[in-house]
This record gives structure tokens, sequence and C-alpha cells, in this order.
């Protein structure tokens, strides 16, 4: 039976999107269409899929450009003929990145001098060099929020998979070679749950780990309020990674957290340690993972991302002790229109308002 504080919590996170999408919808009612063409424009990089009647509706405010597909130096091509001189807002997504390349420096300093926001489709923004968009005077927001509920799902099916070892006998059942006998698992109920950044999906996945019965401690750049903590235990880095039976990474990656879990860090934590990351492949030096797998300093891993992906690290692939998904953390139905709905109710305030929403916390200091 699902935990109360889960499904209370659960709902009251899908409460707060539907009422982001309300908002939403209410402001983006069909309205007559201007006399003159809007002076402002809106381009979309890439593709909508879920909100496409939302983002057509803006058309009473913006003009609507877009850029569906095609490569780099076609954008910047595109960009330096002049074709995106209105734009004052940019709407992308990770899945973009294939047609641009990251929002580098390079990038960045094509953009015509009009654009002010980029509203960014996804809770990673990895592909967004923060340091060059700020330095041009442009202000960016993700999707925290709409993705808590799913992500921290996916984290928590890791974490089962992980601990009872199951990628040996699914790999077993599909070959035909499963003999009625499987390897024997742990169970998730008196272990210790440590959890490196406990934003929304981390406190998601603390809440649903209770229901498990394990206890949770933490470790953030601050320490929450105990609001927010619902009595998770805040310790260092250090005390993280040698108390915790298993080991969550849910935090943004950056310069100072690329490859925070590394050979040192790994060398840290308690023999037997199960690793789950659904955040940023690259938080993890891989090769030094996949040294600790085969060691059994590290028993067992539930991975959703990777550091190159696609591509996956050999070694990952080969090893009976990953348990591994690829990247569907946020990939439902209702997930991927709640992301796309609140990445146009950020472009709408940012027009109309000149804020952002959910403006993405390095440029909220």
């Amino acid at each position: 039976m699902q935990s109360p504080s889960i499904s209370n919590r659960s709902r009251q996170a899908r409460e707060r999107i539907s009422d982001i999408a309300h908002k939403l919808t209410l402001t983006l009612q069909p309205q007559s269409q201007p006399a003159t063409m809007p002076s402002q424009a809106a381009l979309l990089i890439g593709e909508i899929t879920h909100a496409r009647p939302e983002w057509e509706q803006l058309s009473s405010i913006l003009t609507l450009k877009e850029f569906p597909s095609g490569t780099r130096e076609e954008f910047l091509s595109n960009c330096k003929a002049g074709k995106y001189d209105d734009v004052v807002v940019i709407y992308r997504s990770n899945v973009s990145n294939k047609y641009t390349g990251p929002f580098n420096s390079e990038l960045v300093s094509a953009l015509p001098k009009s654009v002010k926001y980029i509203c960014h489709n996804g809770a990673g923004y990895d592909n967004i060099e923060v340091s060059a968009v700020t330095q041009a005077g442009i202000a960016v927001s993700s999707t925290p929020v709409a993705v808590n509920n799913a992500t921290a799902d996916v984290g928590i099916f890791l974490m089962i998979g992980a601990l009872r070892q199951a990628h040996v006998p699914l790999s077993s059942i599909r070959a035909g070679t499963w003999t009625g006998k499987s390897g024997l698992g742990r169970d998730p109920e008196g272990k210790v749950l440590g959890i490196l950044g406990m934003g929304g999906i981390g406190r998601e996945m603390a809440h649903r780990a209770k229901a498990f019965g394990m206890t949770i401690q933490y470790h953030n750049r601050t320490r929450l309020s105990p609001e927010l903590e619902v009595g998770a235990k805040y310790v260092s880095f250090d005390e993280l990674l040698s108390t915790s039976d298993v080991f969550s990474l849910n935090l943004a990656l950056n310069a100072s957290t690329r490859h925070i879990i590394g050979a040192n860090e790994l060398a840290k934590m308690k023999s037997g340690v199960v690793i789950v990351n659904t955040a940023r492949g690259a938080l993890i030096d891989e090769k030094a993972l996949v040294q600790a797998l085969e060691s059994g300093k590290v028993a067992s891993v539930g991975l959703d991302v990777y550091e190159n992906e696609p591509k996956v690290e050999e070694g990952l692939l080969k090893s009976d002790k990953a348990f591994l998904l690829p990247h569907i953390g946020t990939m439902t139905y209702e997930t991927q229109k709640d992301m796309e709905l609140l990445v146009l109710n950020n472009l709408r305030s940012a027009v109309e308002k000149g804020v952002l929403i959910t403006q993405i916390p390095e440029q909220k200091k």
C-alpha cells in the first residue's frame, strides 16, 4: 500500500503543476489578431509536441519563428543574415541541442542583441554556458517541479533494481537461459539512503524511500529548512559518502560538480554500496565506477544517465552489476506536456512582465 505521505506529496506536486498549466491555459486563450504584426518575435528551436496549440496562441503578442531542424552552421548563418534580429526570447530543449550544438560562448556571441531570454525545456541545462549567457545579459529558465515526480519514480525503480541485482535475471529470461532460480538481492528496509542534492527531485526521492523503511540523510551546499527536510538528516559530504548504504545523485551538472564522484570519493564509500544516478552522467567518473564495480567496492549501480550519451561506457554495458536505463527519467506523456507548458509560461511572463518564473539559480544570486 502506498504511504499516505507519498500519496499526499505526489498529489500536491501534481496540483502545483496543474495550477501552472491552468494559469497558462487561461493566459493563452485565443485572442483577436492584431491589425499589425507584433514587433517582437519568439524563436522555437526543435519541436513542441504536446503543447503546440498553446505555442501558436502566442502569435497574438509575438511573431513566431521556428528552426525545426538543421545544423549549427545553418543556425549561425541565419543569425548572421539577420533572420532573427527581432527575436527577444528563444525556446530550446536538450533535444534541440542536436541541431545547434551547445549554447556556448561561440553561439551566444552570434545571437542578435535583441535576445534577452532563453526558455529551456529541461531540468538540466549543462549544454548552456551559464557564464556566457549571463555576460550577454540573457536570462535563462529551466523546468523544475514539472520533472520531479517522474524522475523520482525512476530513481526508486533503479534503486530497487540495483538492490535486487535485477540485470542478470532479466537478461537470462530474455535469452531463454533462466533455470527457474535467481540470485539473492537485498531489501531497502533498514538501509540508509544518502541523497546528494536535496532539491525537488531529491526530496521526492526521499519521500518515496521512506515508504520502504529507509533512513534518509542528505548533503547540500546549504541546509534545508526543517519544513523541507521532513525528518531527513543533514550531514557533511564526507559523512554522506562513508555512511550511506544507497547513494543517490540528484544535483545539477556544472564545472564544480563534474566528476564529483571519482576514485577518491568511491574509496570513501561503504563496501557494498549501491549507487543511483538520475541526474547527469558526468557527475560520476565512469571509468572509476567500473573499477569499483569490478573490485566489489560498489555492489551495484542503477543508472539512467551517462557521461557521453548516447554512448555508454563499455565496462558498464558488460557489468552484471549494472542496472541500466536509456535516460527515461522524464519520459511520460504527462510530464512532457507539463514541461512544455511551463516553458511557455516562462516565455509569456518574460515578454509581458520581464520576469522568468523559474529562472536558473545561478542567475538569482
